[in-house]
């Protein structure tokens, strides 16, 4: 498409028609059609197929525009959509896989799931610097949920301060074979955290993301 005073460009064949509306209908494509007809020259003409090309993909961009647009309205709502779900987790009771344990003065409930059956188990407990502080063996267990308490002391009996733990658990079969162990944890949801970029549940002092989360139950309601 040549740009001279005698063959207009696009862009001066669109100054002689009213612009269109962000959908380009077909009145508004073949007024614009027409004016490129009227100021060409007859002697060199402009290429109608370019041209007619060149329109549907100005056609194609706009529509993909107000696609992405809606998708971006979508994705806002879903978000929004997603906090109130979270929200209503506040005051359940959940399960969360977990090596960290919160104590408070009091013993701490321990759960974990074992992939299969193992002979000897043993829970190793330790501090925020990673100091071994307790260990408990738990003998045999068999495969899926198991339970136990740590009493929030160390292996001489002494009360340890309050804090945050870590909890391996080591699981075995007679003939020394691993055992997977799955650690959990439980607690009651006391917020919903979502400054980041997804939403963490806040339980009992630690953060838990809902991908870790593997249970949600409604707390026991009291009896009068």
């Amino acid at each position: 498409m040549q740009t001279n005073a005698t063959n207009p460009s696009l862009s001066q064949v669109a100054g002689t028609y009213t612009a269109p509306s962000k959908e380009l209908g077909k009145d508004a494509f073949l007024k614009l059609l027409m004016a490129q007809l009227q100021n060409q020259d007859p002697t060199d003409p402009v290429d109608n197929g370019q041209f007619i090309a060149q329109l549907a993909q100005f056609s194609s961009v706009e529509q993909l525009t107000g696609i992405g647009s809606k998708l971006d309205t979508l994705a806002v709502a879903q978000a929004s959509a997603n906090q109130l779900q979270t929200a209503g987790l506040v005051g359940k009771d959940v399960t969360f896989r977990t090596d960290r344990v919160q104590l408070a003065g009091k013993a701490v409930d321990v759960e974990a799931s074992l992939s299969g059956a193992a002979d000897a188990v043993v829970a190793v407990v330790t501090d925020a610097s990673g100091r071994v502080v307790r260990t408990l063996p738990l003998g045999a267990r068999g495969a899926g949920t198991t339970r136990f308490t740590w009493d929030g002391c160390d292996d001489g009996g002494t009360s340890l301060p309050a804090g945050e733990y870590r909890v391996a658990l080591n699981a075995s079969r007679k003939d020394g074979a691993a055992v997977a162990a799955d650690l959990r944890g439980r607690g009651t949801v006391d917020g919903v955290n979502f400054e980041g970029e997804t939403p963490v549940l806040l339980v009992g002092g630690l953060q838990v993301k809902l991908s870790d989360v593997a249970r949600i139950e409604r707390p026991p309601v009291a009896t009068p």
